[in-house]
């Protein structure tokens, strides 16, 4: 097929872009390169250099595209919660671009990027035998700040535009995407997700690492989250293009199923890098839930999805590789 990503220079639309093109699509990549890096993109993949407002100069009715892959969004909870206006104008006036684009040219497919932080972490509760509830597509939502809020308000458009007007599009609910993909990893700045900032630790970027909490109800005390390597994801994001149905809006989670606490995810990738990585106990932060794990049955059953790299150590070992190269 012909396809658009937007987003397509950032790190889990570059490792979606390199997939789609391994598996024999053609690529055209829309990004403003104001979080991702032309680099990224991979050779002979044409790269408009566009807002995602500006999207409809590439998506146009002659353009061919038989599907869009929509990554492109502003992703910082704290900045969100900060600058909501800015959230709202990227996450959701840029969509409102893209489906505008995609009804004049009668693309039948779409695939959007969205998160499972939107549910309601309240209802994962503790397992007799150790373990935590999995959170399915028909858990309680509940956004807890604007960004969670912007990616609802696009799985609610996408819902209404397959009911009226045709599209096919699923929204897939990732839950902590992590990893590498050789030269392709993540780089934000500011960094706020766990993985890479312990690496940085470990690196020597950082003198330590600030540990938000260790009274939670877990066993050990620190805060629980589902790791899923990015490459599993772009799998995911490939079989969803091949099964979506025109006017059926589907989602789904997708996560390994599998929590691994703060102090666990620290010693794994003590374990991998050889390095010592010291904790600084700081108080809670407000709003961090205790638990958070996915349940991904409905994307295993409908899509055939089974992760090929669910192990905690290979994650942080892929992550750890793409880091050193990078430095």
């Amino acid at each position: 097929m012909k396809l658009l990503v937007t987003g397509g220079a950032g790190y889990i639309g570059g490792v979606v872009t390199h997939a789609l093109v391994e598996a024999g699509h053609q690529v055209v990549v829309l990004d403003d390169l104001s979080t991702g890096f032309a680099e990224t993109v991979p050779t002979g993949v044409e790269l408009h250099r566009l807002p995602v407002h500006q999207v409809g100069q590439v998506l146009t009715p002659g353009a061919g595209f038989e599907g869009v892959l929509h990554f492109a969004a502003k992703i910082e909870v704290a900045e969100s919660v900060a600058r909501p206006d800015r959230y709202w104008d990227v996450n959701v006036g840029g969509t409102m671009a893209v489906l505008g684009a995609v009804r004049a040219a009668g693309t039948p497919r779409m695939i959007f990027s969205s998160t499972g932080s939107m549910y309601d972490a309240a209802s994962v509760v503790p397992l007799p035998g150790g373990g935590f509830s999995k959170l399915d597509e028909d858990a309680v939502i509940r956004p807890k700040n604007p960004y969670a809020a912007t990616k609802l308000a696009v799985d609610l458009m996408l819902a209404g535009e397959c009911g009226g007007f045709g599209l096919g599009a699923a929204s897939l609910r990732y839950f902590n995407a992590s990893g590498a993909v050789d030269r392709l990893g993540e780089r934000h700045t500011p960094e706020s997700h766990l993985i890479p900032i312990v690496l940085q630790v470990a690196a020597g970027k950082r003198d330590q690492l600030m540990l938000y909490g260790d009274d939670y109800p877990t066993p050990d005390g620190t805060c629980v989250r589902d790791y899923i390597h990015v490459a599993d994801l772009a799998a995911a994001h490939l079989l969803a293009l091949e099964a979506i149905r025109p006017g059926t809006h589907e989602v789904y989670n997708l996560g390994n199923g599998d929590g691994y606490s703060i102090r666990q995810v620290v010693e794994v990738a003590r374990e991998v890098t050889g390095r010592p990585i010291p904790l600084k106990l700081a108080p809670r932060r407000r709003g961090d839930p205790a638990a958070t794990v996915a349940s991904s049955d409905k994307a295993r059953r409908e899509l055939g999805w089974v992760p090929a790299r669910p192990a905690l150590r290979d994650i942080i070992a892929d992550a750890w590789s793409f880091h050193r190269s990078t430095q």
